[in-house]
C-alpha cells in the first residue's frame, strides 16, 4: 500500500516537471516567435468553438429536422461563420421553432466574425505589413551582383550618384547608411533630378538651332535618362549581417565615405582622432572582399579625411589586401581639395579644366595597363603623330601596376591609329618663359587651410626666382583676411613668407573688409584672385553663409571701380568661391563672373573616376602638388595654364589642333617636353578630344592654352 502511494507521489512529481519544463518552453518561444503563438492560439480557439457551436446547435435542432446530426451542424457552423448572410438559410432549414437555437445561431456568428475572420484577417494583415516593413528597413537578403555598395553618407554621397547618371548605362546602387532612409532618399532624388532636367533643358536649347529633323536626332541621341536602380537601406555599416544581405562579396565596387566633419567636431571631445566608423567599416569590408567566393578585382574606395585615419587604413591595407581581389584606395580628401584650391588660386581656368576632365560627360582622362611597349612613353612624339584622337599624358607605376594615362573623349579613342603626317606647320616657342606673379586675397577659412597653403607652397618651390630677370619679385603674394581666432589658430600665417599680410575682423566689419580688398585690388590689377572659403565647420544652416556674404562685397568693390574708371578690367580679377552645399550653386553662380567651385563636389567627382577607372588615383595625386616634396627639376609634371602672349614669340597662325600640339611638342626643349591639351579662348574651356584634325584653333595675344609639362 505504501509502494503504491509511493509511486502515484513519484508520478505526480514527474508529472509536474514535465508540465513545467512544457510551460518554460512554451513562454521561450512565445517570446521567440509570438506569431506563430498568436496564429496558433487563434487556429486553437476557432476549432473548439466550431466543434463546440456543432454540438450544442445539434442538440437544441428538433428530431423532425432532414438535415440533423452533428457534422450537419459543423456544416451549419462553418457556413455562418464564413459568411454571415448564410445565418437566414441555416435558420430557414432549421425552422423557426426554438427561439433558443436562433439567438445562439446569432451568437455564433458575431463571435465567429470577431475570432475567425477578424483575427485570420488582421493576423494575415498583420504579417503583409510586417513583410514590407521588413523590406523597407532592409530585414530582406538582395541576392544581386556587380552593383555599388556606399556605406555611411556625407555631403559628398548625393553628389557620387549623381555623377554615375553620365555613365550612359544602368547601374545599380546600394546605400547602407545609420542616417535617415527617407532623407537620403529624397536627397538623391532632388539631386538626381535637378541634374536630368538641367541637363535636357540645355539639349532641348541646342536642338532648337538645327533643322526639325536634326533637332529631333539630337534630343533622342543626348537625352539624359535616369538608369540608376538606388536601393536605401537604413543600418549599421559595420554588421556582418547587414552587410551580407547587401551582397557585398559580389559588388564591383564598394565606396565608405567618412562622417561630416562638423558631425565630427560636434562630440564635444576636442580631440582630432580621426573616424573610427571608417576603419570598422574598412575591416569588415575587407574580410568580406579578401574571402575565395567574393568577385574578382574589387575596387574598395575608402575616404581618409586626418592623418590618424590614413595611417590605420595604410595598416588594415597592409594586413587585409590581397591583389585581384581586395584593392583598397584611400582618398585623402581634405588634403586633395586643399591642393586643388591652392591650383585655382594660382590658375583659376583648371576649375573648369579639371571640371571637365574629372566628369563622366565628355572629354576625360583614361588609364591602360602598360607593359614598356607603347609609344605614349618611349616615344611620345612618335604616339602624337599617329594618334588623332588621343592625346598622351604620362606613364606611371601605381600601386596596382603600370599605367599609360591619356586624354581622349572615350577609352576607346586610343585604339584608333592613323598614318603618320609630316607637319609643315611651325610656331617660335618661347624658351625664356616664365609665370607672372600671382596676387592671391583669402577670405575666410575651412578646415583644408594647412593644405591650402602647402599647395602654394610646392608652387612657390617650382616657380620662385625667374632666372632671366636680374632683381625677380616674389611668384606669390597672398592676404588673408579672417577672424581672430582662426587666425590665432594658424600662428596668422608667419610660418608661410609668402603671405604678405594678413587682416583680423569679423564678417560684418563690412567698412574694413571693404577698404582692404579695394587697397589690394587696387594695388594688383593683373594676375589677380580672390578666394573665398566657405567653414565646413559651421552649423547645418549656416553652411556657404558667410561664403555668399563675401561674394557680395567683392562683386559690389568690383562694380564701384567699374564705374570710377570705366578702362578698370573687372574680369582680370578671377573670384573663386568655395561652395559645401550645391543647392547655394545657383547663388553664387549669379553674382560670380568666373568661379564657383564645388567641394563637394569635386571630391564626388575624384571618387567617381577613381571607381571607374583602374589607376587614375595616383594620377590624381600627381597631378595635385606642383614639383613635390622630394621632387628634382622637372621630375613633377602638372597640368598649366600659359598666356599665349608668353609662351609664344609671336601669336601662331589658324592652325588645326593636331599642327598646334605636334608643333609645339617639337619646338619645345626635351628636358621639358610641353603637350597641349586644349585652349582657353574667352573664358570658354575647349579641350583637343575628338578628331584633331578637324579642330580648328585660332589664337589671340589674349588666349590661353592648357599644357601638360613638367615647368
Amino acid at each position: 500500500m505504501i509502494t503504491i502511494e509511493y509511486r502515484k507521489c513519484i508520478y505526480k512529481g514527474s508529472a509536474f516537471k514535465t508540465m513545467k519544463k512544457l510551460l518554460e518552453r512554451f513562454r521561450i518561444y512565445r517570446i521567440k516567435k509570438p506569431n506563430i503563438v498568436i496564429l496558433l492560439v487563434i487556429l486553437l480557439f476557432n476549432i473548439c468553438w466550431f466543434f463546440f457551436s456543432a454540438a450544442l446547435i445539434s442538440a437544441m435542432a428538433p428530431s423532425s429536422l432532414a438535415h440533423r446530426g452533428f457534422w450537419d451542424s459543423v456544416y451549419y457552423t462553418i457556413t455562418m461563420i464564413l459568411d454571415a448572410g448564410c445565418i437566414e438559410y441555416v435558420i430557414a432549414d432549421i425552422g423557426a421553432v426554438s427561439v433558443g437555437l436562433i439567438i445562439f445561431c446569432v451568437i455564433v456568428v458575431i463571435v465567429g466574425m470577431i475570432t475567425f475572420s477578424g483575427a485570420v484577417i488582421g493576423y494575415v494583415t498583420n504579417y503583409i505589413s510586417g513583410f514590407i516593413e521588413n523590406a523597407d528597413s532592409g530585414n530582406t537578403p538582395i541576392k544581386i551582383s556587380g552593383h555599388i555598395v556606399i556605406l555611411n553618407w556625407n555631403d559628398r554621397a548625393a553628389e557620387i550618384i549623381n555623377e554615375l547618371l553620365f555613365k550612359g548605362r544602368k547601374e545599380r546602387i546600394i546605400v547602407l547608411a545609420n542616417a535617415d532612409k527617407k532623407l537620403i532618399e529624397q536627397e538623391i532624388y532632388d539631386r538626381v533630378s535637378d541634374t536630368v532636367s538641367k541637363e535636357n533643358a540645355v539639349v532641348k536649347l541646342k536642338a532648337r538651332q538645327m533643322s526639325p529633323g536634326e533637332g529631333r536626332k539630337y534630343i533622342k541621341e543626348h537625352t539624359l535618362k535616369n538608369r540608376l536602380d538606388i536601393i536605401v537601406r537604413e543600418g549599421d555599416s559595420c554588421s556582418t549581417k547587414q552587410l551580407q544581405d547587401i551582397s557585398l562579396k559580389s559588388a564591383r565596387m564598394v565606396i565608405i565615405l567618412e562622417n561630416d566633419i562638423r558631425d565630427s567636431a560636434d562630440n564635444g571631445s576636442g580631440e582630432d582622432k580621426g573616424n573610427s566608423n571608417t576603419i570598422k567599416a574598412l575591416i569588415q569590408v575587407a574580410d568580406f572582399t579578401a574571402q575565395e567566393g567574393s568577385a574578382e578585382d574589387q575596387h574598395i574606395v575608402v575616404e581618409t579625411g586626418d592623418d590618424w585615419t590614413l595611417e590605420l587604413v595604410n595598416k588594415i591595407i597592409r594586413h587585409k589586401e590581397k591583389s585581384g581581389k581586395c584593392n583598397i584606395l584611400p582618398i585623402t580628401v581634405n588634403h586633395m581639395l586643399g591642393l586643388l584650391l591652392a591650383q585655382f588660386c594660382i590658375m583659376p581656368e583648371l576649375n573648369k579644366v579639371y571640371y571637365k576632365l574629372y566628369s563622366n560627360k565628355g572629354a576625360g582622362i583614361f588609364a591602360r595597363p602598360y607593359a614598356g611597349q607603347s609609344d605614349i612613353d618611349t616615344e611620345p612624339g612618335r604616339y602624337i603623330s599617329v594618334h588623332d584622337h588621343a592625346i598622351p599624358i604620362t606613364v606611371m607605376d601605381t600601386g596596382t601596376g603600370s599605367y599609360a594615362y591619356y586624354v581622349a573623349d572615350r577609352a576607346s579613342d586610343a585604339d584608333i591609329i592613323s598614318e603618320p603626317s609630316e607637319c609643315n606647320y611651325s610656331i617660335k616657342y618661347n624658351n625664356k618663359f616664365w609665370l607672372r606673379q600671382r596676387n592671391i586675397l583669402i577670405l575666410g577659412h575651412n578646415s583644408r587651410m594647412e593644405e591650402i597653403m602647402n599647395g602654394f607652397y610646392f608652387f612657390r618651390e617650382e616657380w620662385n626666382g625667374n632666372p632671366y630677370e636680374d632683381n625677380p619679385e616674389d611668384i606669390l603674394n597672398i592676404m588673408v583676411i579672417d577672424d581672430e581666432k582662426s587666425l590665432a589658430e594658424h600662428n596668422y600665417y608667419k610660418e608661410y613668407p609668402y603671405v604678405n599680410r594678413v587682416i583680423s575682423t569679423g564678417l560684418y566689419n563690412d567698412k574694413l573688409i571693404h577698404d582692404s580688398i579695394t587697397e589690394f585690388v587696387s594695388l594688383n590689377a593683373d594676375n589677380t584672385t580672390v578666394l573665398i572659403l566657405s567653414d565646413d565647420l559651421a552649423k547645418p544652416e549656416d553652411i556657404d553663409a558667410q561664403a555668399l556674404t563675401c561674394l557680395v562685397y567683392i562683386q559690389e568693390i568690383l562694380e564701384e571701380k567699374q564705374d570710377e574708371n570705366p578702362e578698370f578690367d573687372a574680369g582680370k580679377i578671377d573670384v573663386i568661391v568655395e561652395i559645401l552645399n550645391p543647392k547655394n550653386y545657383d547663388v553664387a553662380n549669379n553674382y560670380s563672373r568666373n568661379n564657383v567651385v564645388i567641394s563637394n563636389r569635386y571630391a564626388s567627382k575624384m571618387t567617381t573616376q577613381i571607381c571607374e577607372k583602374g589607376g587614375l588615383f595616383d594620377l590624381f595625386r600627381y597631378l595635385m602638388t606642383f614639383g613635390g616634396e622630394n621632387a628634382e627639376e622637372y621630375d613633377s609634371k602638372e597640368l598649366y595654364i600659359k598666356d599665349v602672349k608668353d609662351f609664344f614669340l609671336e601669336t601662331p597662325a589658324p592652325c588645326t589642333a593636331k599642327e598646334l600640339i605636334t608643333a609645339v611638342y617639337n619646338a619645345s626643349p626635351s628636358e621639358n617636353k610641353q603637350i597641349v591639351i586644349g585652349s582657353v579662348c574667352d573664358n570658354k574651356i575647349k579641350i583637343f578630344a575628338g578628331n584633331q584634325r578637324e579642330i580648328k584653333v585660332e589664337l589671340t595675344e589674349n588666349d590661353k592654352l592648357i599644357i601638360f609639362c613638367a615647368h
